[in-house]
């Protein structure tokens, strides 16, 4: 598994250090750098790239959402604040998790968990430049969804779960209608609530698929024989 480079950004020493510590006990994490000033770690992630920052919010001159903001680049990221209200802003950035001062090890693992899930997906090689996404209207939005992005599809009776790392798009339409819609991009029904991309399919058992990511899903037994013919293509 390949390490998941890290910096560290906290006016608070004690938070800084323990974040430092809990790098220090997750294996393939590498610490690259750490700052108390958001301004000097803006200067280095302009010239150097990492996987993920993890930011406080809350820091004098410039907030951990001003420095993200400012980068040319879009790593991922996990927001650390005392501020609670502070969530909804930092998930309109769509970061990976978003965590409330003081941060438990279990708390921090599970994130860093997650965005290794994402960045394998964001990894992922795209289909063709023309399939490689789809419009997807959710709450009066049309989102662009990219496939790489795109966990599994739920079908809920007369909506939709359409579901990525980061986070979850309904919309009020059948899962029989998106999969007669989106099958010739990959996508492929496993169970009577859920389609997958073929793509990210990992393996699978009597009962169950298991996905690149790490996720599984149940497998019902009436799609067994076309799961098979499509791998087999």
């Amino acid at each position: 598994m390949a390490k998941l480079s890290i910096v560290n950004v906290d006016d608070e020493y004690p938070a800084l250090q323990l974040i430092n510590r809990y790098c220090s006990q997750i294996a393939n994490v590498e610490l690259m750098e750490s700052f108390q000033n958001a301004q000097k770690a803006l200067r280095y992630l302009k010239e150097h790239k990492v996987d993920l920052l993890v930011l406080d919010i809350n820091m004098p001159n410039m907030s951990g959402i001003q420095l993200l903001q400012k980068l040319s680049y879009r790593p991922l990221c996990i927001f650390l604040t005392l501020e609670p209200q502070y969530a909804v802003q930092a998930f309109e950035l769509d970061v990976v998790h978003y965590l409330v001062k003081p941060v438990s090890f279990e708390s921090f693992n599970r994130a860093i968990d997650k965005a290794r899930k994402f960045l394998q997906i964001r990894n992922l090689d795209s289909s063709k430049e023309e399939d490689n996404f789809i419009m997807f209207k959710s709450n009066n939005v049309i989102n662009k969804i990219f496939l790489k992005d795109i966990l599994w599809i739920q079908g809920c009776s007369e909506y939709i779960i359409l579901v990525t790392p980061i986070k979850k798009y309904m919309a009020l339409e059948r899962l029989s209608h998106f999969e007669e819609k989106f099958r010739h991009l990959g996508f492929i029904r496993i169970h009577k609530s859920y389609i997958v991309l073929l793509s990210h399919i990992k393996s699978y058992d009597a009962s169950h698929i298991y996905l690149i990511t790490g996720d599984s899903l149940p497998f019902g037994r009436t799609y067994k024989a076309s799961l098979k013919e499509n791998l087999n293509k």
